[in-house]
């Protein structure tokens, strides 16, 4: 298990992660966290507490969203906010250009390029969320206001 955070994705999700706050550590999970469901059964937490990171694109422009395990994220209340007419979840392809992570790791810091972060209001429920460091086993557990300041994430309703 100790191989996964060698990996290069999980290395530099760790690497914002202590810069951020030496406290903060990389959880290994010895089964998969890919979905929300499969973190929490993992964790023995609410699914809710999960933070899905999820690349969508509109044009030829990509946001990240960070959503409540237990929520769907809204494309019509992202169109309305994004003033866009079209948006749709990325491509597996896109999401690993752009985050530099693989589906079911993608992690809300240390991506390969600049995009605009929003976070869900729902997640401020938990005392402490959960969120992906860059590969299916791999987490990190944080309060809502910390993954709102290490992310520079902006605050929204974003499901239904």
């Amino acid at each position: 298990m100790n191989s996964i955070l060698n990996k290069a994705p999980v290395k530099r999700a760790e690497k914002i992660l202590k810069e951020f706050d030496p406290n903060l550590n990389i959880i290994i999970l010895k089964d998969t966290a890919r979905t929300a469901n499969d973190a929490a059964t993992a964790l023995g937490c609410n699914v809710g507490a999960i933070v899905k990171s999820l690349l969508l694109k509109s044009g030829d422009k990509f946001c990240l969203c960070l959503i409540s395990g237990d929520k769907r994220c809204s494309l019509n209340k992202l169109k309305k906010k994004l003033n866009e007419k079209d948006i749709s979840m990325a491509k597996p392809e896109d999401v690993k250009i752009i985050t530099g992570y693989t589906i079911g790791g993608v992690s809300p810091i240390g991506h390969l390029n600049k995009i605009k972060l929003y976070i869900d209001k729902n997640l401020e429920r938990f005392p402490k969320v959960f969120a992906a460091a860059g590969h299916p086993n791999a987490v990190f557990g944080i309060s809502y206001p910390e993954l709102k300041r290490l992310t520079n994430a902006e605050t929204d309703d974003l499901t239904e």
